[in-house]
Parts: structure tokens; sequence; C-alpha cells
């Protein structure tokens, strides 16, 4: 594992604390850290999956449309903030590794120095209303 800047520790960090489901991603889009209570919704434990980079993990959970369209890596309000360095909130299903689905709401942001560097993202999610 690479030595992550002190703002990416720090906000792993926070996660492990919250109570709220939060994933982490690094400037790649490399899965970097999700707490517990994300591990309820995605149904793996962190330390089953460890870091990955984007492709891997978002053919893992699979998400897609409300109609079944696959959802692409890029099109998630994750991976939007990294790229666009914005708050983005939406929404989404994904498909969990035992084939059982959960609609998530999610919003993301960057994580950003003062001076304007992108270290990743953070998205806090939970299962949306069905």
């Amino acid at each position: 594992m690479p030595q992550r800047p002190i703002e990416v520790i720090l906000t792993r960090q926070l996660a492990s604390t919250l109570a709220m489901p939060v994933f982490l991603v690094d400037p790649a889009g490399t899965l970097v850290f999700y707490n517990e209570p994300a591990e309820a919704v995605l149904g793996m434990r962190f330390e089953e999956t460890g870091e990955m980079p984007a492709a891997e993990w978002a053919t893992l959970w699979s998400p897609f449309e409300r109609d079944g369209t696959p959802l692409g890596a890029d099109r998630l309000p994750l991976m939007i903030a990294v790229a666009e360095g914005r708050p983005v909130h939406g929404d989404f299903w994904i498909r969990r590794v035992n084939g059982g689905r959960r609609h998530i709401e999610a919003t993301a942001f960057p994580l950003t120095r003062v001076t304007d560097e992108v270290l990743g993202a953070v998205v806090i999610f939970w299962e949306a209303a069905p």
C-alpha cells in the first residue's frame, strides 16, 4: 500500500468512526477505504476487498440505473467528484456479490488541498427508499 497524503489518512480515520456509510478513493479512483456501515450496504468487509482500482470495484458491485442499464464508474457521483473537482449527488442501484440489489443515494465531494491539488474523493451514501 503506497503512503497516502495526511489528508487522506485523516479522512480514513474520520470515516472509521462515523455511523454513516463512507467510501474513499484516491485521484485515480482507486478504492482506499470504506467503513463498517458501508460494509453492511455493500455486503463485503473492507478486509476482504482491500484497495482496488475503479474498474474492479465498479464491476464487483455492478452499479446500474433504474431500468437496469449498467452505470460505468465514470458516471458515479464519486468519480465525477474526482474528475470535475466538485460535489455531486445522485442515486443508482448496485448488485451485491450475493446477488441482492440495493438502491443507493450518494453525495460525493472531492478531497482538495488549499493548493487545489485533488487528493481523491469521499462519498457518503445510504440505502434509498424503494
